[in-house]
């Protein structure tokens, strides 16, 4: 720690230090810079400093003290976000990446204690260790941390399946605005005693108070699974193959993904290692996989006699049935690289949307549209978990176009986007949050009941504003 004496936060911040100890209260700018750093680069943290506690009690003692100071804070996990939530801007960053450890794994109750800095794919591999599944997959599973995952109530690729995080959790450790610790950590399936405050704190982006721990669900691990990339028609081709594979595989169909040709080329194309499944170019594929617990029958018969069907029909013009881990690893590169190769064509214009799953087809065609009118030359990009209604309707800038021209397109196109989306009962915010990125247009779509609600608990819970200020509602 190296802030001046004279500061205004030395006294709280020397007290801190001598509580989580000094080499965890970090001031010096090349130390904090890669906390401040947004993943897309959308914007550039300020703090006086990160703090860096290692346990629940250490993380309750920091919020005490800012309280006791009237200096507000930000929670940050694995800083992953996508929407700004984990950035300070001003405010106190509170690190919780080493609060990291599992607490416990129980077979027999199928539970996982984690505290909230754990790495998901750690929390993965624990739960293998113990014979187990823990079933929440998402890009960034390699970095992301528990704490935010809930925080944000994030979705991912098995949502179809299992859930989105929420679904996934049965008890709680959170850090009041006023230092006060809620153990709610309970193993517990069958719990009606009173309300169900964990929810107060999943997706609420440390609003409300900072997850310290959690109980999450486990499930058996699959006996077997089968991955198949396919090419489809068009999108309304991809929801009857969903509902047919549903039919046939029931709670089997795991995954159902669609991406648009445009995304699939774009990671054939700067993601290196990356194979065609397919050997002709289509406009629309789909990403399926079955998976079960138990080898009563085949999944792979399931998958080939469904999908012979299903191309009889004319829902799938092609397919590849992977035979191996590698070649189903290679399938799910297609997809789970798609973000990232974007940012080698530019500019891209980012929506994490929703609709009722049978109106997919329709969002599609309207919203493709809508942005190709407004934008000639513009590269959509949509793709996402088509089975559960969650589109990625990325926009590429069009060739040739300044990238800083394109983005200061941003809100045009999410008045374009959210306007639709609102028309068809759908949500603005999916599976990423709100944080700042989305903040006004909470604000703008929102039901003004629902928004008088979210202040008040925000009132109620956080009376001083201090527990990440500025994001989802505002102050």
């Amino acid at each position: 720690m190296t802030l001046a004496a004279s500061s205004p936060l030395s006294p709280l911040l020397a007290a801190i230090a001598q509580r989580i100890g000094p080499a965890h209260v970090l001031t010096d700018a090349a130390d904090m810079a890669p906390y401040l750093r947004e993943e897309r680069g959308l914007y550039q943290g300020v703090t006086p400093a990160v703090l860096r506690p290692g346990t629940t009690q250490e993380v309750a003692f920091i919020v005490e003290a800012c309280a006791r100071a009237g200096v507000a804070l930000v929670p940050q996990g694995g800083n992953t976000g996508l929407v700004g939530g984990q950035m300070p801007f001003g405010q106190m960053l509170v690190s919780l990446a080493r609060l990291d450890r599992v607490r416990n794994v129980d077979p027999v109750d199928m539970t996982m204690t984690v505290e909230a800095g754990c790495i998901l794919d750690k929390a993965h591999e624990a739960a293998v260790a113990a014979g187990c599944l823990f079933p929440l997959h998402i890009a960034s599973q390699g970095s992301c941390r528990i704490g935010g995952n809930l925080s944000t109530n994030a979705g991912g690729t098995a949502v179809l399946r299992y859930g989105n995080a929420r679904d996934l959790v049965l008890g709680l450790e959170v850090v009041l605005a006023d230092g006060r610790v809620w153990n709610g950590l309970k193993r517990l399936r069958k719990n009606n005693a009173g309300y169900d405050l964990k929810q107060l704190f999943l997706g609420t982006e440390g609003t409300l108070g900072l997850i310290t721990a959690a109980v999450l669900k486990l499930f058996p691990l699959p006996a077997q699974r089968t991955t198949a990339f396919l090419a489809v028609p068009d999108p309304a081709a991809a929801l009857a193959l969903l509902a047919r594979l549903r039919g046939e595989a029931g709670d089997a169909l795991t995954t159902f993904e669609l991406m648009a040709a445009f995304g699939v080329e774009t990671v054939l194309a700067h993601m290196p290692g990356t194979v065609r499944p397919l050997q002709e170019s289509h406009d629309w594929y789909v990403l399926a996989e079955l998976s079960a617990p138990t080898r009563a029958f085949d999944l792979g018969a399931l998958m080939e006699e469904t999908l012979a069907a299903a191309m009889e029909a004319g829902e799938v013009l092609d397919a590849a049935i992977a035979t191996s881990e590698a070649q189903a690893a290679n399938m799910w590169r297609l997809r789970e690289d798609m973000s990232e190769a974007q940012k080698h064509e530019g500019g891209s214009i980012k929506h994490d949307v929703s609709v009722p799953v049978s109106r997919v087809p329709e969002f599609l065609e309207r919203a493709l549209g809508a942005v190709t009118a407004a934008l000639p030359g513009l590269r959509p990009c949509p793709f996402g978990h088509v089975g559960d209604g969650n589109i990625h309707f990325n926009l590429s800038q069009p060739v040739g176009m300044e990238k800083a021209a394109f983005i200061a397109m941003w809100e045009t196109f999410n008045r374009i986007v959210h306007d639709i989306v609102t028309d068809m009962d759908g949500s603005i915010a999916a599976e990423h949050g709100i944080g700042i990125l989305k903040r006004e247009e909470l604000a703008h779509y929102a039901d003004p009941v629902a928004l008088d609600l979210m202040h008040r608990l925000k009132q109620a819970l956080d009376p001083a504003g201090t527990l990440n200020p500025g994001k989802v509602i505002g102050a």
